[in-house]
């Protein structure tokens, strides 16, 4: 879908302005700091992993663009916005590490994928006809865009731990966003839906999206990544842009699965059965969603 709502490019406009900016910005939790004057700037199109050891604060440096680490000083901006004033919430998907549907909860992959549009239509579900139909038109194209398409119907429960990271990313791009931030995507998922994840970010990005990956190695996200930040204890100290390696965005190593930055992000160990992958038509190619 060459003109998917999921990416939407930035105005050209404001093509050199950053989407996110910190800017001497140290951020942590209850007053203790994680992150320490950090000075970053994401541009449009960005796409660029968070590398470090365990506890040097990669995941904590998104979690403040979310609004869920403080900023205990300097700045920090989404889309020009300081993240304290930020109502365009929409506007930064999330995909998280941990798996957030139990197992034990009966619910089907497209319920899950829908509740990624709540950003866009509020707790007050706008029960408009149209509204509907744009719903349903962003969730399977969502769908199809992770290759899970067939799935729709199915209990997330029956899924694999690769097809449930499928699932949370496809959540993700529902709601439509500018940003994608992704937790260590990659972590605990076996050879085969680690390709795949990785193809499927390598469209998104191919078409207009930014992209921030939190990963423990650089092997795992090689070839799709554009720009590496290295953070350690809190600071970055490393910025560099990455030559291009045609070809090598659908070869990745076997992934690592490292604890978080903090306790509040740690997540348990994932299963990551895996099964036959079907093939998909790429939602960058389809017709165009309703708006």
């Amino acid at each position: 879908m060459s003109a998917a709502p999921h990416l939407r490019r930035p105005p050209s406009a404001a093509a050199d302005a950053a989407v996110l900016s910190y800017r001497r910005c140290s951020l942590g939790y209850r007053g203790v700091p994680v992150v320490r004057d950090v000075d970053l700037q994401v541009r449009p199109r960005d796409c660029l992993a968070l590398l470090g050891p365990n506890g040097s604060g990669k995941t904590t440096l998104v979690r403040g663009a979310l609004g869920l680490a403080e900023v205990l000083s300097g700045e920090l901006e989404v889309l020009g916005t300081g993240v304290a004033h930020l109502r365009r919430r929409a506007a930064l998907g999330y995909v998280p590490q941990r798996h957030t549907v139990a197992a034990s909860v009966p619910v089907t992959v497209a319920e899950v994928v829908a509740v990624g549009r709540l950003p866009r239509t509020g707790p007050l579900r706008r029960l408009t006809p149209a509204a509907r139909r744009r719903d349903r038109l962003a969730v399977s194209g969502a769908l199809e865009a992770v290759g899970l398409a067939d799935r729709a119907r199915s209990s997330v429960a029956q899924l694999s731990g690769g097809q449930q990271r499928r699932v949370l990313i496809a959540r993700a791009l529902a709601a439509e966003p500018e940003v994608l931030l992704l937790d260590e995507p990659t972590a605990g998922v076996d050879e085969e839906n680690q390709h795949a994840l990785v193809e499927v970010l390598a469209e998104l990005s191919s078409a207009g999206t930014t992209m921030v990956i939190v990963t423990h190695e650089l092997a795992a996200v090689r070839g799709l990544v554009d720009r590496a930040v290295r953070l350690v204890d809190g600071r970055v100290v490393e910025d560099r842009r990455l030559p291009a390696e045609p070809g090598a965005a659908g070869r990745r190593a076997h992934p690592t699965h490292p604890d978080e930055d903090h306790p509040a992000d740690h997540h348990d160990h994932e299963d990551h059965g895996s099964g036959p992958r079907g093939r998909r038509r790429s939602f960058l190619t389809g017709p165009a969603m309703e708006r």
